[in-house]
């Protein structure tokens, strides 16, 4: 990740915010990609006044929510069919077993598989193309997604921005208060979000012959 925030430090705000919405938005596909990693050297990298955290939370959030649509096109016209495909050239992100637990977490949760799935990695790269696999009704995809993603975007990147400033602060005028309540609060609720997202993506499967997710038409 170090290396990651090295390369983005030379290259210009505008390449930067590229990068982060197009990286996202490509993993938001359905193909793994390292989009955390890149969100969360950004936000860093912001913290220290290279580039401004609002158009790197914007950028993400653009990426993640566009992404996350076009996924859910590609599912729907390609079904569950191009979801063994993807697991067949990507067995370590996207086998067989993977791909299961992000049906159960559909099946039991429909759409808040969508919002939770933006803080898990696994459910992040599959929720677009899973969904729309599916046939999830996309205005309520489209609700969760944007929810997920925008919360995603600019909690991650004001979290980490927010720690950076604080801890250039404290290496500066030993502020612990300020240092201690960043890092708690980021640290609560990212914690609450990722127990919550994981124990959706790992609970036990529906019984046979249950509906497996609320579909429909638009």
């Amino acid at each position: 990740m170090v290396d990651v925030q090295h390369w983005l430090s030379a290259l210009p705000p505008l390449a930067v915010y590229l990068i982060v919405a197009g990286v996202i938005g490509v993993e938001s596909m359905g193909i793994p990609l390292p989009g955390e990693i890149v969100l969360v050297s950004t936000a860093l990298l912001a913290a220290t006044g290279v580039v401004e955290p609002e158009w790197v939370a914007g950028a993400a959030a653009f990426g993640a929510i566009v992404g996350d649509s076009v996924g859910y096109a590609v599912g729907r016209r390609g079904g569950r069919p191009l979801l063994e495909r993807l697991g067949r050239r990507f067995p370590r992100h996207l086998g067989p077993a993977h791909l299961a637990r992000a049906e159960q977490s559909f099946a039991r949760h429909g759409v808040w598989a969508v919002f939770f799935g933006r803080f898990v990695a696994l459910l992040r790269i599959l929720a677009g193309p899973l969904a729309g696999a599916l046939r999830v009704p996309y205005r309520r995809f489209l609700v969760a997604n944007a929810a997920g993603g925008l919360l995603w975007a600019f909690g991650t990147t004001y979290l980490l921005f927010t720690v950076g400033r604080a801890a250039e602060h404290w290496l500066k005028d030993i502020s612990w208060a300020g240092l201690a309540l960043a890092v708690l609060a980021g640290l609560g609720s990212t914690w609450w979000l990722r127990r919550r997202a994981r124990r959706m993506s790992e609970e036990p499967a529906v019984p046979a012959g249950a509906e497996p997710v609320r579909a429909g038409t638009d």
